[in-house]
């Protein structure tokens, strides 16, 4: 497996001093699953290379009793894919770097510098989406090529393999630390046996930058090999005041308040919300539906209990809102029949999906609000252009009736995660608009007892695809 880093930092070269490598040599280490090599293709002081190459003895590993490696067959992926036996190397190769110390530049080790980081050969479990769900928020532009299975046998279809390519402007110590952490994420596994030390693993190398990422609770979950109370740790210590969050999966506190205020006998206003999504949907006479954002399953839930939808898919973004809608519906003990109606998918709502195609209707409850607005753009293509399900049901906060929460203050959302919340006019300029780019009519409906001037705590809109 090949790891190159490029700059273009002048003197380029001086990447040397941080990865304390000299550009004119060779270099070899032992590892106790190998050896590392690493060497300079290209030293200039415009644009300058450092290769890292690794080589895996898994022959070694199988028959050797003092290092005691999982590696299941002698023939395997291990010496030629990406994996934690390089997020090893990194640590024991460029230790120093991986640190941010360099006692001849240490000025250096604080300056952003260009970085092109590429990795020849690269499992993903999950594919380009992941790969850009993961890096994209640290701010990395990222470029992925798959790998057909077999060019012999193109039948076969595409590899779970990828080589892909990073460019940031950062730290040097802050490209490693990522590529140390998500390498393994990305692969899904690790050689060797976990424990409690690799929390600390984690939340020393995840420090300022893992507790504001997007799929922390993924990563977390996958550099621990889905050991759930490792996991739960972690995202405890990573971020204490989400601790019960992290473990029961509840809603906000703040949120919950505000959805608690608005009542209409005992049915709360998402009760209220769900029971109009459900009834839109079943009036559009639709057999095959979509909750884009589906949370915990509580919109599923109801859906399920209708005998019209005869497929039923829920997508999100986080592994751990799955988890609990599997909960929440009793996965395991559901009956055949049933579960063969539903299918839970992982995936992000701002990439192009083929799976969310040619489904009938697709409801999006309380979930435009979290995107960044410079993303809805993208989502707008994902859901309208691509997946063009003949209706569509999106609701989302008013943002006029906040002033009738007493515990709600000003200038805050209901949810801490809100990256905006819409006035009712602003909701209809952007349905209309979208309406009319992608060949959609739209109809709008307040959700929730009306007030007055502010209207009500949600609203509602209905797009139904025109028929040419």
């Amino acid at each position: 497996m090949l790891l190159t880093i490029t700059t273009t930092y002048r003197p380029a070269t001086d990447i040397g001093f941080l990865l304390h490598k000299n550009p004119a040599n060779v270099q070899s280490f032992s590892l106790s699953f190998g050896r590392a090599h690493v060497f300079y293709p290209e030293a200039s002081s415009e644009r300058c290379t450092a290769a890292l190459l690794l080589d895996v003895d898994t022959v070694s590993l199988v028959r050797s009793r003092e290092h005691a490696l999982a590696v299941d067959q002698y023939v395997n992926d291990r010496p030629y894919a990406a994996s934690s036996f390089l997020s090893v190397a990194i640590a024991e190769v460029f230790g120093t770097a991986l640190q941010g110390r360099c006692t001849k530049r240490p000025a250096l080790v604080e300056q952003p510098l260009p970085l092109a980081a590429k990795i020849t050969v690269v499992p993903c479990r999950g594919g380009e989406t992941l790969l850009k769900q993961l890096f994209e928020p640290l701010g990395y532009a990222v470029t992925a090529t798959q790998h057909i299975l077999d060019e012999q046998h193109p039948e076969w279809g595409m590899s779970p393999y990828y080589s892909i390519a990073l460019q940031n402007t950062c730290r040097l110590c802050e490209l490693l630390t990522h590529l140390y952490v998500l390498i393994p994420v990305l692969d899904d596994d690790k050689h060797y046996w976990i424990g409690e030390d690799e929390v600390e693993k984690l939340l020393r190398h995840g420090n300022g930058w893992l507790e504001t990422h997007p799929e922390r609770e993924l990563i977390a979950q996958r550099y621990l090999k889905h050991k759930r109370n490792l996991t739960r740790d972690a995202l405890a210590r990573l971020i204490p005041e989400e601790a019960e969050e992290a473990i029961e999966g509840d809603e906000t506190a703040v949120e919950k308040v505000c959805e608690d205020e608005v009542t209409e006998g005992q049915r709360s206003l998402h009760e209220q919300r769900l029971d109009a999504v459900t009834r839109v949907l079943l009036a559009s006479r639709a057999r095959r539906v979509l909750d884009l954002g589906c949370g915990e399953g509580r919109l599923l839930r109801l859906l399920l209990k209708q005998r019209q939808f005869e497929q039923i898919v829920g997508v999100d973004v986080s592994y751990r809102a799955l988890e609990l809608a599997q909960r929440r519906l009793h996965f395991e003990q559901m009956a055949a029949m049933q579960k063969e109606r539903i299918t839970l998918i992982h995936g992000a709502l701002t990439y192009r999906d083929k799976r969310l195609e040619g489904y009938d209707a697709a409801a999006v409850v309380e979930v435009i609000e979290h995107l960044d607005p410079a993303q809805l753009s993208a989502f707008e293509r994902v859901l309208f252009e691509f997946a063009q399900p003949a209706t569509v049901v999106i609701t989302t906060p008013n943002a006029e009736y906040n002033v009738k929460f007493e515990r709600l203050h000003a200038g805050t959302f209901h949810h801490k995660d809100h990256r905006f919340e819409w006035t009712r006019a602003e909701f209809e300029h952007w349905a209309r608009r979208v309406a009319d780019r992608f060949g959609y009519s739209v109809a709008f409906s307040p959700l929730g007892p009306e007030d007055g001037v502010p209207g009500a705590p949600s609203q509602m809109g209905v797009f139904t695809k025109n028929v040419e």
